[in-house]
This record gives structure tokens, sequence and C-alpha cells, in this order.
């Protein structure tokens, strides 16, 4: 029988969809100032797949990855996705619509998960209003989707991206257990 342990540290990330540059410098700056340095910021992906933004931010919508330096234990992915909410909204232009668009995720060895506010049959509710989404999963050298997963990331279009991030995740966990048995 399988008794309860500590999960290992995991890898966050923010996906930022934006189509004002100068929105998208001071949503970086408050995710440092609330999550600490990045380690990684992928150059921008034109998002295309669907109109569902267009009214609040717009033409020319991309998205952007950061992911953070520091790894944390996955129960902090409320905690995230709720700043991230305050963050969106400090942005927010005149007419109350979003300038951005900032879904908090982490990466494992075996996954890629975002949070939501939005329940579903997918969905594990975590709390304060907060459900984590699996979206992708990893195996094999790649991931895999979902029925369930968002289109853009279903087509692949940050699997390269994903896959980095992934990469120095695998490496600070590598250090971490070097480190740690080193001191015993």
């Amino acid at each position: 029988m399988a008794h309860p342990k500590e999960p290992d540290f995991v890898k966050f990330f923010v996906a930022v969809l934006f189509s004002d540059e100068e929105k998208l410098i001071s949503a970086k700056k408050e995710i440092q100032k609330n999550f600490g340095d990045f380690d990684f910021e992928s150059q921008s992906v034109p998002f295309t797949v669907t109109d569902y933004y267009k009214d609040e931010m717009g033409d020319n919508i991309k998205r952007v990855f950061f992911s953070f330096e520091k790894l944390m234990k996955p129960d902090k992915l409320t905690q995230i996705k709720i700043k991230c909410i305050e963050i969106e909204d400090k942005l927010r232009d005149e007419f109350g619509k979003r300038k951005v668009n900032l879904d908090p995720g982490y990466i494992d060895f075996y996954k890629v998960v975002l949070a939501t506010c939005k329940p579903g049959g997918c969905k594990i509710y975590l709390s304060d209003g907060v459900w984590a989404d699996l979206v992708l999963r990893y195996e094999k050298g790649k991931f895999l989707t979902f029925p369930w997963t968002f289109p853009d990331f279903k087509e692949g279009l940050y699997d390269s991206i994903l896959l980095q991030i992934r990469k120095i995740y695998k490496a600070q966990i590598s250090q971490f257990k070097k480190e740690k048995y080193s001191l015993k």
C-alpha cells in the first residue's frame, strides 16, 4: 500500500496573451515583483486559433511564456492564479477591458497543468474558485493532447517552448537532488 508523500517541486510559468507591448512589459514587471525572476522568456507566437479575445484585446494578439526561476510545490497554483487575476485587473484599460490574459500553470516530468476559474468535467477543483486543468501529458520525448486540450496547445504551437522549459526544470531537479544527497 502506498503512503501519502510530498509532491516534487514543479516549474511554474505564465502564458501571456497580449496585443499591446506596453501592457506586456507592465505585466512582466508585476509578475516578477510577485513571484521572482524568470529563467526563460519565449519569443511571442501569433495567437490565431480563435477570435475569442478580439473584442477585448483587439487585433494582432500574441502569446509569450515566462517561466519562474524558483521551483515551487504544485499547491501554489491557486495563489498564483488569484494574483494573476489581480494583475489582469490592474492593467485593464479605461473601458474595463483586459489588455493581458495571464494563464499560470506548471510543468513537471509528466504533464502541463493550467489554472482556470472555469469548472469542467476534466478539471480538478483546488480551492478559492480555482481548478487545475491538465492540458498536455509528456511521453517518449513529446507532449500529447487530450480531447479537451485548448486548440492552440493541441496544434503544438508551443511544444518547442514547453520542451525548453521542461529541459530547464529537469536540470534544476537534477541539481536539487545532487545537492540534497551531498548534504547527507
